[in-house]
């Protein structure tokens, strides 16, 4: 059940703080489907039975993120609190990987 995946809540709380950035808006386009991308595929995975499809919609969450993160580095406006966010879900997100491996 969805309402039991902390790593799920971590990244949406990951979304609303990476909305709340000013960027140019090709930058702002690109984050906000990378953020989205991380909290819908961890959902996706989530709903699937087998190991094999979670890991890969996991990755592919995982992913995301690191692009979030590459926009953060572009942008060089960050706080402090999306930088714990971020480090938090990236950890929980490995953990999950590594779960399903």
């Amino acid at each position: 059940m969805i309402k039991n995946f902390r790593t799920y809540f971590i990244a949406v709380e990951f979304y609303k703080q990476a909305q709340k950035l000013s960027l140019p808006r090709h930058l702002k386009d690109q984050l906000n489907r990378a953020s989205s991308s991380v909290v819908l595929n961890l959902a996706e995975g989530h709903g699937h039975s087998s190991r094999n499809e979670q890991k890969r919609f996991f990755t592919i969450a995982f992913a995301s993120l690191r692009e979030s993160e590459s926009i953060f580095d572009l942008s060089m406006e960050i706080s402090d609190e999306l930088r714990e966010t971020t480090d938090k879900l990236a950890a929980h997100m490995y953990k999950l990987i590594q779960k399903t491996s």
